[in-house]
């Protein structure tokens, strides 16, 4: 398993020179060159706005399991897992740092702080999926009439995706099992007093802050997206960043692009700018402010320790 793991991290790495060289090089160039300042700061505003709200989110979610964690703990916890999800191969093993971390002492704790840590995950990918459906339909806006019955091949196939996926939980042995054994946190968390209203909020919001960060990225690039076509390629190339290859969803984010924007006029270079800068500007807009609050937070204990704070 840890070779398969190496090759499938070094195969992602290695795609992305590949498909660098595979578009026109010179017009990735022109459209990494040409990014306006304005667009890189309201992506990071915006990120940051994004990480806040998945704080609050896993911090609602341990509430709920009985696991209550200060809102400053949450944040700066957030930005740690962010940043190391990004940079470490899996895409979670900040996840695991987090569960860590947060875990207490008390007997029962680490399972309360790692169910929070995959109840919070799960909360996103469940407002995940209906953005994806919604992309798969908008493709009636824009595939041209002669292309329908391929249309309808194509929402085929994600239906059937769905109900695979819903089926695995209801049909399959062990996670059939740990649904059950998990019905009372599930209640918990997303149902009971009227918690699918502040789980579904968040994750809307969450969701959406993603799509317009991807949105202001192609911007960048020279590839204004309408709002149709926003939603029916984003979503793909989000998805992609889930197959298990290279590190961060660097790689298969970026060759979905490269696929993905010449459907909407745009060329492969650009698609693939626009996910290089969607990248660049998450990464940038968790581990810079990361390091800062892990900074103060570093001195505030450090002052305390000293007597130096009252």
């Amino acid at each position: 398993m840890r070779i398969l793991k190496v090759i499938a991290m070094a195969a992602g790495l290695l795609l992305l020179p590949l498909l660098v060289l595979a578009v026109d090089p010179a017009s990735l160039a022109e459209a990494l060159a040409g990014v306006p300042p304005g667009h890189a700061l309201v992506a990071i505003i915006i990120v940051q706005v994004q990480i806040l709200l998945s704080a609050l989110r896993w911090r609602f979610t341990a509430s709920r399991l009985g696991h209550p964690m200060r809102r400053a703990t949450a944040i700066r916890e957030y930005y740690l897992g962010g940043i190391l999800n990004q940079t470490l191969p899996s895409g979670i093993a900040g996840d695991a740092v987090r569960a860590y971390r947060s875990s207490g002492d008390a007997a029962g704790d680490w399972k309360r702080a790692t169910a929070a840590v995959v109840l919070e995950r799960l909360s996103g990918q469940l407002a995940f999926l209906p953005l994806t459906v919604l992309g798969l339909l908008s493709w009636v806006v824009l595939l041209p009439q002669d292309s329908i019955p391929d249309l309808w091949a194509l929402l085929a196939a994600g239906l059937a995706g769905v109900i695979a996926i819903v089926a695995a939980f209801l049909l399959v042995r062990p996670l059939r099992a740990w649904s059950v054994q998990h019905l009372p946190d599930l209640s918990a968390v997303f149902w009971k007093d009227r918690a699918f209203a502040i789980q579904g909020g968040l994750s809307t919001l969450i969701v959406t802050s993603y799509v317009a960060v991807f949105v202001i990225a192609s911007d960048a690039a020279g590839a204004p997206l309408p709002l149709a076509g926003a939603f029916a390629i984003i979503p793909l190339c989000l998805l992609a960043m889930l197959v298990p290859v290279g590190i961060g969803g660097w790689g298969s984010r970026e060759a979905a692009a490269a696929v993905l924007w010449p459907l909407l006029g745009y060329t492969s270079a650009q698609g693939l700018a626009a996910s290089l800068l969607y990248g660049a500007f998450s990464l940038a807009g968790t581990a810079l402010p990361g390091i800062i609050v892990y900074g103060t937070s570093a001195l505030g204990g450090w002052r305390r320790g000293a007597g130096i704070v009252r």
